[in-house]
């Protein structure tokens, strides 16, 4: 079994020009196949809501539910990095939130990092939690619980707009590691 990877090792792949392997995973037989087939970095997204609770979106997913199942991969794939999907509003009511709710994800969960969603509008969340020593990992794109609201927007208009925005987004998550 090969040793499990740091942020650091995959920027040295990225870097490199290497592929990185991964898979979203919200049990523990899935994450325990991912691991003997070697894939390298496992996701427990909040997607689960409508994989395996059948809602119609993200929102309704609860920070319990995210610690249940992220706690299941990493018991399945206990030498693979894992990443927790911060759930809508764990993170964007304060920075006190985001670093409560992240933490809960590193003691319960045992994950090697969070991720969230959100671009400049959480740069101070994302600031707070890296200072508070654990890894962010930022979601660059269209956020899965704004689908809900831009179907009433023509579909080229939400994609434009968004365009825009990820470049921008992108950029002030980046600067908030260094700033």
């Amino acid at each position: 079994m090969a040793k499990k990877k740091t942020i650091f090792d995959f920027l040295e792949m990225k870097q490199r020009g290497e592929k990185i392997t991964w898979l979203t995973a919200y049990d523990f037989p899935t994450a325990n196949l991912a691991e003997q087939a070697g894939i390298e970095m496992l996701l427990v997204g909040d997607s689960v809501g409508m994989v395996v609770y059948g809602y119609s979106g993200t929102i309704p997913v609860t920070m319990d539910q995210m610690i249940y199942h992220t706690e299941a991969v990493r018991r399945g794939a206990p030498n693979t990095f894992i990443i927790g999907d911060m759930p809508f509003l764990s993170y964007q009511k304060s920075i006190e939130d985001a670093i409560t709710n992240a933490g809960r994800f590193y003691k319960e969960a045992s994950v090697d990092a969070i991720k969230l969603e959100g671009g400049k509008r959480v740069t101070p969340q994302i600031r707070g939690i890296v200072d508070s020593g654990m890894v962010a990992i930022g979601h660059i794109g269209l956020c899965q619980y704004a689908i809900k609201y831009a179907i009433r927007i023509p579909y080229w208009h939400v994609v434009l707009r968004a365009s825009r925005r990820q470049l921008g987004n992108t950029l002030s998550s980046l600067f908030s590691y260094f700033l």
